[in-house]
């Protein structure tokens, strides 16, 4: 490599590294003032529980699962981006970082499983990202809830979860496609707006911090195709788990401009 071409990947290196901050601040503008004092404020010692189905699960290890902050228990997914990025920030807070995600999850199974993966642990945030289930598993017949379901089954969890908890931070996060995808068509849209509609009304009904990852993702596909951002249109490749916890972080916590 000549010196030109050597100087000229970098200035390319350098442009693309904002790429990911700039997609976020463009898709959420309503948090683009938001500073790190305005967003959850962490006490030393708090607990940080990411729920969900495989988005959040992402191949973790499931064994010895109590241990926080462990590498192996966040598996290759967005919960893994974001709580290395919290801990590198905070590292005089002592904070516990747990994810608790389990592939093919619908709400009903959150419920069935939140004494022990949720309330015990008595986090002091929440983040819950749960939806695609509800509906991809009623499309191919391994399960007949409908949308009134998930409403249901949804609030009933959040008001279940406050009543238990009352000082904590819920965070819900908008279920997605990523359009384009391998394993979705063209009914996918229309048929799953109303679960993302669902879950955005149920955060504004409990007063709940509400990360908005279709708006995010939408932003992303002008930039790269699915195939970059999470092949089959559902689960997320690396650069889409790094996506969402950079949206994470600036919808919760108000980080800017994480540059990794």
């Amino acid at each position: 490599m000549n010196r030109r071409n050597f100087f000229k990947k970098t200035a390319i290196a350098g442009t693309t590294a904002f790429l990911i901050p700039d997609i976020v601040n463009a898709a959420m503008p309503e948090f683009s003032s938001k500073t790190e004092s305005q967003g959850v404020q962490l006490s030393k010692g708090n607990i940080i529980l990411f729920q969900g189905d495989s988005i959040t699960d992402a191949g973790r290890k499931r064994s010895d699962e109590d241990k926080a902050n462990d590498q192996q228990m966040f598996g290759h997914g967005y919960p893994l981006f974001t709580a290395a990025n919290v801990l590198a920030k905070y590292p005089d807070k002592d904070l516990k970082i747990y994810n608790r995600g389990i592939s093919g999850n619908k709400v009903f199974q959150l419920a069935e499983r939140w004494d022990k993966d949720c309330l015990h642990l008595k986090p002091d945030v929440l983040s819950i990202l749960i939806g695609v289930n509800d509906y991809w598993h009623k499309r191919n017949g391994q399960y007949n809830g409908t949308l009134e379901t998930y409403a249901s089954d949804y609030r009933t969890l959040v008001a279940r979860t406050l009543k238990e908890l009352p000082a904590v931070k819920i965070v819900i996060c908008e279920p997605f496609l990523i359009h384009g995808g391998t394993a979705l068509d063209d009914t996918w849209e229309s048929n799953f707006k109303g679960y993302r509609q669902t879950a955005k009304t149920i955060a504004g009904e409990f007063n709940l911090t509400f990360i908005p990852f279709q708006s995010v993702y939408n932003e992303a596909l002008k930039k790269a195709p699915a195939a970059y951002w999470g092949p089959d249109g559902v689960h997320p490749s690396m650069a889409g788990a790094q996506l969402m916890a950079q949206a994470w972080l600036r919808g919760v916590l108000g980080f800017k401009d994480l540059k990794i």
